[in-house]
């Protein structure tokens, strides 16, 4: 009693200093609805409404802003939906527009009791230059330090006063949230590390929160928040050296494996721990003691790559990119999403000199495709210009590298990530979009960015190909890819070194011919897989995404997350960007036997105008199986499954 009666009192203080900051903080903007809520229409992959077991109960926009909105999370009693506003996604904290906090970052609170007719009912602020994303959930938590509903929030830096780390909220009452702890997580990149995602679990006497540390290889972190107000960073994992022999799968080259997702779920007596580890595939950690985790299992991808088969008779090896997964309600699969925003696969050759031959590569998702040059292809020669931030030698003109092109071929300039540790250099890294730019005005038709290998950002897997994002609003104009450290050197024929000083290349040096050609391989898919034995039983993907007709000017056809159903085993829902809410089903011609089982879609939901769906949750209601989805451009939609309601 004398606990609870000091949660009560800390609860009400705290209360009322987070009313008064919620003061000067307007609801988010109720916007009213726009004939054209994704522009124009051949940016968009067009519907005809909903089909199937899926039905449009409600929508309720909440920006008329595109891009602004992220995930989506449910309350326990399916009475509250929160939405992740993600603040401007150009992080411009201080541009004429007002930048991230035009409106301000945060968390939509939306009444949805009648979810036919949902309405906003407050709006909870995130700190300055800080944006929530994909880390959005609602969970019930009993300890002695804390009894009610929490809303965890990943956080991103975004501006000069951003902050990272885990946010955690009250919102048992969700008309007067109020704050528990805000940024906590592991220290090390400037204040708490950013973190793309989080999920909390209650363990009986303690609760705890698996977070993604964007900034180190030992990316997989779990706080104790037992007491809320003070979390604990109790385990740092990197599953590449944590786990014999790590994760990572030949076939794809050098991968790019880290945590970008999880959940934790409780079966039988143990609580597992379901990553998403990118191209390592999807893990499976016993964190009963989240201290000391035990590892239980890995997925490998089909090699070669089984939607390249289905589509187009391609056989190439997996592309990866596991992105989210959840266990089904009886715990005999789990459905893994990839997501991949290039439907080209990059093949990247050197073509001349001692070291000729195929390199892994990338291509960066904001620049012009490769394929939209003329020849569909990226070829020429190329020259070294440095670091090409602001502060960097200026690179030289693309004049230089005239005397050496050939018809159809482009000026290539080769510039590295970073700096970061280079001792020679006093400024800090900037931007992707930064170097890009400078390229572009010194008059180069494309960028290779090769990745440095010094730092917590790069130092454990220097070779992988870095295609990173955008940092500001700019004219893109010309492609850009990315290759590795050893790449760089071997295309400048210099020795390949791992630490300051190195042999770098001369800037004005001029490198060999390259060729980054792409190849058509889809977007990302679905997979499903036994929870037992972790072996993949199939896979599924929109049918526009095997078609290169659909490649370009119909928005992103991957697929982004997976809700399955909190019942029903063999349900689940998906949220696929442009091609809109989807609706699957696991059917096996021998329940016995899971090798025979396969997805099937059953529905889904497009609308004429377009969509661009993020988040999906899903739950039962009197006896009714609801379906949110957040939209980037609008804001919360709600459907129901009508094969799955009374």
């Amino acid at each position: 009693m004398q606990d609870r009666a000091r949660m009560q009192l800390r609860r009400a203080l705290v209360a009322v200093a987070t009313a008064l900051m919620l003061l000067v903080v307007p609801l988010g903007t109720i916007a009213t609805a726009h004939p054209h809520q994704h522009g124009a229409l051949d940016g968009h992959l067009a519907g005809s409404g909903a089909w199937g077991n899926i039905e449009l109960l409600s929508t309720l926009d909440l920006t008329n802003i595109d891009d602004l909105i992220a995930d989506v999370a449910v309350s326990p009693d399916g009475n509250w939906a929160y939405l992740a506003n993600w603040g401007r996604p150009d992080c411009a904290a201080n541009s004429e527009a007002g930048g991230i906090n035009n409106p301000d970052a945060g968390a939509y609170v939306v009444d949805i009791s009648d979810p036919a007719n949902p309405t906003q009912a407050g709006f909870i602020p995130h700190h300055q230059d800080s944006r929530p994303g994909e880390g959005m959930q609602v969970v019930e938590v009993t300890t002695k330090f804390f009894d009610g509903q929490m809303l965890v929030m990943n956080s991103e830096q975004c501006g000069k006063n951003g902050k990272g780390g885990v946010v955690l909220w009250d919102v048992s009452d969700p008309r007067k949230p109020f704050r528990l702890s805000m940024h906590f997580g592991d220290r090390g990149f400037a204040d708490t590390n950013d973190i793309h995602s989080a999920f909390a679990w209650d363990a009986g006497d303690r609760a705890y929160v698996v977070i993604v540390d964007n900034f180190e290889t030992t990316d997989v972190d779990i706080l104790d928040i037992t007491n809320p107000y003070r979390p604990r960073l109790i385990a740092e994992y990197n599953l590449n050296r944590y786990i014999p022999g790590g994760v990572d799968q030949p076939e794809i080259g050098l991968s790019q494996s880290s945590l970008h997702d999880m959940v934790v779920k409780q079966i039988d007596t143990a609580f597992l721990l379901l990553l998403s580890y990118w191209d390592g595939g999807y893990v499976v950690l016993d964190v009963t003691d989240p201290a000391a985790a035990v590892y239980l299992g890995d997925t490998e991808f089909n090699n070669p790559d089984p939607e390249l088969l289905e589509s187009a008779g391609i056989a190439l090896p997996p592309e990866g990119n596991a992105h989210q997964a959840e266990f089904t309600a009886d715990n005999r699969f789990f459905i893994g999403t990839d997501e991949d925003f290039a439907p080209y696969r990059s093949i990247f050759t050197i073509e001349t000199g001692s070291f000729a031959g195929e390199y892994p590569a990338g291509e960066f998702g904001w620049t012009p495709p490769v394929q939209s040059l003329p020849d569909g292809k990226l070829n020429g020669p190329t020259i070294y210009g440095g670091y090409g931030c602001d502060e960097s030698t200026a690179i030289p003109p693309a004049s230089v590298l005239d005397p050496y092109v050939g018809p159809g071929e482009e000026r290539i300039v080769v510039l590295q990530r970073g700096p970061v540790g280079d001792s020679s250099a006093s400024y800090g890294a900037c931007f992707f979009s930064t170097k890009v730019e400078n390229a572009q005005d010194a008059g180069y038709d494309g960028v290779i960015i090769a990745n440095h290998h010094s730092g917590a950002q790069g130092g454990d897997a220097p070779d992988a190909q870095i295609c990173g994002g955008q940092g500001h609003d700019f004219d893109e104009r010309i492609p850009a890819v990315c290759i590795g450290h050893r790449a760089f050197h071997l295309l400048f024929a210099s020795e390949v070194t791992y630490t300051y000083p190195e042999s770098d290349p001369a800037i004005g040096d001029v490198g060999e011919h390259v060729k980054f050609e792409p190849v058509f391989d889809g977007w990302g898919y679905v997979h499903l897989f036994d929870a037992k034995t972790l072996a993949e039983l199939d896979t599924y993907a929109v049918a526009e995404a095997h078609d290169p007709a659909f490649a370009f000017g119909f928005g992103d056809l991957t697929v982004h997350e997976v809700a399955t159903h909190v019942v029903d085993a063999d349900a689940a829902y998906l949220s696929y960007y442009s091609a809109g809410i989807r609706a699957l089903e696991i059917r096996c011609s021998d329940r016995a036997d899971t090798s025979t089982c396969e997805l099937v879609e059953t529905g889904g939901y497009l609308d004429l105008e377009g969509n661009d769906f993020w988040g999906v949750e899903t739950f039962v209601k009197n006896g009714e199986t609801l379906i949110l989805g957040s939209d980037r451009d609008s804001g919360l939609w709600i459907f129901r499954d009508t094969a799955r309601s009374n």
